[in-house]
C-alpha cells in the first residue's frame, strides 16, 4: 500500500468545517490503496472542539505531532480575554466596532504574519519532517489549507526531498472573503501573492473544490488543478426517528460573521409576519454556532427577536439530527467575496443529504446554483432580490402548510465521502507515477 503524508493543521478533536473533510478522506483511503500518516500540532488552538470526530480515525493511523507556537496567548492578555478561551479562526471576524487593540491585531495579522499567525511552524516542521522522511518513506505530500503555512512546509520538503506533493485549498488565499479586511500593505500583499503563486507554480498537483476556484487557480498558473468537492458521509445522516419543528423553522448551522449580512431576508421575514396571517406565530428562526452581534441587531431591528432561537455550536454527530428536524435549512453566501461564486460550503452537502429544501442567499451563477438546480434541492436568490426571496419564501410556507416539504434530491451519490476519496486517491494515483 503507498503512503502518504497529510499535513493539516486541524485534526480531532478540532470541531468546526475545518478539519471534517481531510478527516473523511482519511477514513476511506486504505479502501484505495493509500496509507495515511499525519502530522499537525500537539498544542494548537482551535476554535472549537468536538471529541465525538474521532470516532472517524481508522485505527492504527500514524499521526506525528510536533509543538507549535501562536501569538495568541499574548493577544488575549491583551485584550483581557481568559487563557482557555477559543478565538475566531485567524483574528479574522472583528468587532461591529473593533477597538484599538482589535485593529492594531488585524494588522499586525496581514502584515507581519504572513500567511497566517501558524508561520512559526513552518521552519521546526520542515526540519522534524525531512528528518523523519529520512526514515519512513512515503510516496507522497498533501498538504490542506487554509491556514496556507502548512502548503509552505510542503513546499520547502518538495524543494529538498522532491516528493510528488499536492495542495489542497478548502478555500483561496488571497481571493478569502476576509482578505480585504486584514488592512494589508502593498508590501505585505505582494508578499502574499508570491507565496500564493509559489505554491500553485511547484505543487505537483491541486485540488480545489470548485469549479470556480478551478478557473481562477488556473489563470493564475496552476497547470494540474482538480475539483474534488466538499460531500457528506451517509454513515453521518442517520438518525432515529426525529419529530420535525412544529412551527416553520428556519436553520442556519455555522458561523454567522458580519460579511454574511441577512438584512434583505430579515426584511422579507418582517413583512410577511405583519402581511400572511399566523406566519409570526409559525416562524422560527434558529442560528447554530457563533454569531456575531450584528445579525442580532439586525433581527431586532426588525422586530425578529421573538422569533430567534440561538444554539451554541454542537457536535458534528448532531447536525444531521436538526437537519431533519427543520423546516428549512438556510445557506448564506459572502456576497462581498471575491471567490462568491465558488464557494461550496461542506454543510452545504449535508444540508443536501438531509431531504429538505435548502433556501439558499448567494450568486445565482455559480458552483452552489448549479448543484441546487441539477439536484432539485431547493431555491436560490440574490442578496438583493427582494422578490426572489419573498417568492422562495412563500413557497416554502405554502408547503410547510400542506406538510410536503420534504424532497428527494437526484444524483447526490457523487458527492459521498466515500466517492470523492476514489477521486483523490485516482489524482494521487497519477501524480505518483
Amino acid at each position: 500500500m503507498r503512503k502518504v503524508l497529510i499535513i493539516t493543521y486541524y485534526w480531532p478533536p478540532s470541531g468546526g468545517a475545518g478539519v471534517q473533510r481531510w478527516l473523511k478522506f482519511v477514513k476511506y483511503l486504505r479502501e484505495f490503496g493509500w496509507e495515511p500518516v499525519i502530522y499537525t500540532p500537539s498544542n494548537p488552538g482551535f476554535p472549537v472542539i468536538d471529541d465525538t470526530l474521532a470516532r472517524d480515525i481508522p485505527e492504527g493511523i500514524e499521526v506525528l505531532m510536533t509543538p507549535i507556537w501562536e501569538p495568541y496567548e499574548f493577544y488575549k492578555k491583551m485584550t483581557g480575554k481568559k487563557s482557555n478561551e477559543y478565538l475566531n479562526t485567524g483574528l479574522s471576524i472583528p468587532k461591529k466596532s473593533p477597538g484599538l487593540v482589535e485593529k492594531l491585531s488585524v494588522w499586525i495579522r496581514g502584515n507581519l504574519f504572513i500567511p497566517d499567525a501558524r508561520k512559526f511552524w513552518i521552519n521546526p516542521s520542515v526540519r522534524y519532517l525531512t528528518k523523519y522522511l529520512e526514515d519512513h518513506q512515503v510516496n507522497a505530500i498533501v498538504s490542506t489549507g487554509p491556514p496556507h503555512s502548512m502548503h509552505l512546509i510542503a513546499l520547502k520538503i518538495k524543494a529538498r526531498l522532491n516528493i510528488p506533493w499536492l495542495a489542497d485549498f478548502r478555500d483561496p488565499w488571497t481571493d478569502i472573503d476576509y482578505y480585504k479586511d486584514l488592512k494589508i500593505s502593498p508590501f505585505a500583499d505582494r508578499r502574499h501573492k508570491k507565496l500564493e503563486l509559489m505554491t500553485v507554480k511547484s505543487c505537483s498537483a491541486m485540488v480545489v473544490v470548485s469549479r470556480e476556484m478551478q478557473k481562477n487557480y488556473e489563470k493564475l498558473g496552476g497547470a494540474n488543478v482538480h475539483v474534488i468537492t466538499n460531500g457528506f458521509d451517509p454513515a453521518d445522516m442517520v438518525v432515529d426517528e426525529v419529530n420535525r419543528d412544529a412551527g416553520f423553522s428556519i436553520s442556519h448551522i455555522g458561523t454567522l460573521p458580519p460579511g454574511i449580512n441577512l438584512k434583505g431576508l430579515w426584511q422579507i421575514l418582517s413583512e410577511l409576519c405583519d402581511t400572511v396571517p399566523n406566519f409570526r406565530n409559525n416562524l422560527e428562526i434558529k442560528l447554530v454556532g457563533k454569531v456575531t452581534s450584528e445579525v442580532i441587531d439586525n433581527l431586532s431591528e426588525f422586530n425578529l427577536s421573538d422569533n430567534l432561537v440561538l444554539i451554541d455550536y454542537v457536535p458534528h454527530d448532531k447536525v444531521a439530527t436538526l437537519l431533519k428536524q427543520t423546516a428549512v435549512p438556510l445557506l448564506a453566501i459572502n456576497k462581498d467575496s471575491p471567490n462568491a461564486k465558488g464557494i461550496l460550503t461542506g454543510k452545504f452537502f449535508e444540508y443536501l443529504a438531509s431531504g429538505r429544501p435548502i433556501l439558499t442567499i448567494g450568486p445565482t451563477d455559480g458552483d452552489l446554483a448549479m448543484i441546487i438546480e441539477d439536484a432539485a434541492a431547493g431555491y436560490i436568490a440574490q442578496y438583493d432580490d427582494l422578490e426572489a426571496i419573498k417568492k422562495n419564501v412563500l413557497e416554502l410556507y405554502d408547503n410547510y402548510l400542506h406538510n410536503t416539504l420534504t424532497i428527494n434530491p437526484k444524483g447526490i451519490e457523487k458527492y459521498t465521502r466515500q466517492n470523492l476519496t476514489a477521486n483523490l486517491a485516482a489524482v494521487l494515483d497519477r501524480m505518483v507515477q
